[in-house]
């Protein structure tokens, strides 16, 4: 059940709101750069260590593990930094599979494996449940009025493709993957989000509207 869509914009309420949380990505992301990475040089590092997870071509094919393939270089580098404890300091992102996994990367590395998932073709997926897709539509286009959510697509495109070095490509990932990560946010569990903008909104957000909207994004191409 694949659904692309004609855009909507977010709801009033929420959009100086979320006006504030772009321009501070936007900052982290110029911060951060523009990452050029060689797709050559990771392809040894994606046969022994990537692929039995993720796949060769970045479309994983276990609900368990994100699908790579298409996602913004930027923020495929950010989150294996983020895996990797730096200058003294914890990972900022908290995973023991993926600690061992980045620990023997170097920064190269991590750019050129940021470069070869972000040129591969993602495949698209489709949402399975009718009821809830139609309620996370009204989440991820509308936002949630009375909790003061914004709308997903104000941030991540009414067809998930995010926007290049700010916000990550949503569309066609696994929806128990998603839901996932929208509950470590609100739980905290999960917080390197800048300006904490993942667990504002996930913090609002009820089991039944994670699922809703994570069955939404799976269908979306």
């Amino acid at each position: 059940m694949s659904h692309p869509r004609r855009p909507r914009l977010p709801l009033a309420s929420g959009r100086l709101w979320t006006g504030v949380m772009i321009a501070l990505f936007a900052a982290h992301a110029a911060a951060q750069g523009v990452i050029k990475g060689d797709p050559a040089k990771a392809q040894q590092i994606v046969t022994q260590v990537c692929a039995a997870c993720h796949a060769a071509d970045g479309n994983s094919p276990s609900p368990a593990n994100p699908s790579l393939a298409g996602q913004h270089p930027e923020y495929l580098y950010k989150q294996l930094r983020n895996f990797k404890p730096q200058n003294g300091k914890p990972a900022e992102r908290n995973n023991g599979v993926m600690a061992g996994m980045v620990a023997s990367l170097s920064d190269d590395d991590m750019k050129n494996l940021a470069a070869y998932y972000a040129g591969q073709k993602p495949k698209p997926r489709s949402a399975k449940d009718a009821a809830l897709v139609k309620q996370g539509e009204a989440i991820y286009r509308g936002g949630i009025m009375a909790k003061g959510v914004a709308a997903c697509a104000s941030c991540h495109a009414p067809n998930g493709a995010g926007m290049p070095a700010q916000f990550p490509r949503l569309a066609a990932q696994h929806a128990d993957y998603t839901a996932g990560q929208l509950k470590a946010f609100r739980s905290g569990q999960r917080a390197n989000d800048p300006a904490s903008m993942m667990r504002t909104i996930a913090a609002k957000m009820s089991d039944q509207e994670i699922a809703a909207v994570s069955e939404y994004i799976a269908g979306l191409r």
